[in-house]
Parts: C-alpha cells; sequence; structure tokens
C-alpha cells in the first residue's frame, strides 16, 4: 500500500528555556524524520534505529543527532526530555500486502513500546515539577500504512486500538469506540477539553515526492 497514514496530537510549544523545538526519532531508518525536522526549524536530539547501515547514513548526515538504539531498552525517563516524539512504527503486520497479524505481531505490536516510552517521558517530567503544556512531549507523530484502518478483528480493532493507546497517554481509563457501522475515515479527529487533541489523516506518497501513487 503507497499511500501512508499520519498521526499528529496536542499542540506544540517550544522549549521555554532556549525557545526551540526539539525532536526523538523513533524507529527512525534513514532519518526520515530529522530531515523534515532540520528543514522546518526543529532540532533532532537522539534517534532509535537498529539497522547498521540506516545509523551509518544518519550519523553522517546529522552528526549531532545521539542514536540511543533499540526501543525496546530504552526508558523514556533516562533519555534527553523533547517537544516532540516521532515513530514510523514497523508495518508489515498492518499492511494489506503481509499476513495481517496486526498489533498482535511481533513488528508492528512495537507501536507500544512508543506509547510506553512517550509515557516515561512525560511521567519523569511532571516528577521534575514540569505541569500541564510544559510536560515533554508535548506532540506525538505516529505514521504507518492505511491497512491500519481494516486491520484487527473485527475490522478495524487495531485502528481504534492505536487512537485509545495514544488518547490514554494523556487520560488514563477512557475507552475510543469503533464507527460502527462505518469504517474508519481517511482523516479524523479527536478533541478532548482545551488542551488535547488528536488528528489523523492519509497522504498520498506521490505529494510527499514519492515515484507511486
Amino acid at each position: 500500500m503507497f499511500s501512508r497514514l499520519a498521526f499528529w496530537l496536542w499542540r506544540c510549544v517550544p522549549n521555554q528555556e532556549t525557545n526551540e523545538l526539539t525532536m526523538g526519532s523513533l524507529f527512525d531508518g534513514i532519518g526520515g524524520f530529522p530531515l523534515a525536522a532540520v528543514r522546518n526549524g526543529i532540532r533532532p536530539v537522539w534517534a532509535s534505529e537498529i539497522e547498521a547501515f540506516p545509523i551509518e547514513v544518519t550519523k553522517l548526515r546529522f552528526p549531532n543527532m545521539v542514536h540511543a538504539g533499540d526501543i525496546t531498552k530504552l526508558n523514556g525517563a533516562e533519555l534527553p526530555p523533547v517537544n516532540i516524539i516521532c515513530g514510523g512504527s514497523p508495518c508489515q503486520d498492518l499492511s494489506v500486502a503481509g499476513a495481517r497479524a496486526g498489533l498482535a505481531g511481533a513488528r508492528s505490536g512495537l507501536f507500544m513500546e512508543q506509547v510506553r516510552l512517550t509515557k516515561e517521558m512525560r511521567n519523569a517530567d511532571e516528577l521534575r515539577g514540569r505541569a500541564a503544556i510544559d510536560i515533554r512531549p508535548r506532540f506525538m507523530v505516529w505514521e504507518n500504512v492505511p491497512g491500519a484502518f481494516s486491520s484487527g478483528t473485527p475490522k478495524g480493532e487495531d485502528f481504534r486500538c492505536v487512537l485509545e493507546e495514544i488518547v490514554r497517554i494523556k487520560i488514563s481509563g477512557i475507552s475510543i469506540p469503533r464507527p460502527y457501522p462505518w469504517p474508519w475515515q481517511p482523516a479524523g479527529r479527536i478533541v478532548l477539553g482545551a488542551d488535547f487533541s488528536l488528528a489523523w489523516r492519509c497522504l498520498d506518497a506521490e505529494l510527499c515526492e514519492a515515484s507511486h501513487n
């Protein structure tokens, strides 16, 4: 599936001490998120990747970015806090081209590691005395394939779980319903109060300078 699913949530505010936005990149690959960051005045602070070749690429292209290693071995409370955490967890188990193990799969299930790490970092920032909009990360991005909309049993359950887990970073115990009897739409949002919002949109890869639709 060539289109990509993009996610974002919360309102993003700069580092209060430096007026600078900072970012951490999970499942970093060859540095797509850091490249987008520097093109928009955001400083990539650290990245998590396990494959040797992509790491060498990003070491060359982003020499000041720290490589933190395997996401499953990281503790968000111990990483340098950042305003934004980005991640495109492995798509193979969600894609319509795969076996469709969904979030229960060993690869696409790593999305839960992004949620865990984000919670750990925010909890640590609260313990440092930060509150409300100053807690980091204030912004999270998840990127994946449109197959996420139809993955799971019943159909679309995995996307419901993704929404629910992200919302629970901010408000524990909340439940997100499925849009029964309709499928998930390619764009949507969830707004909870004055300081939390979540939105998703399915983008045509061709619009992102890819060579396919």
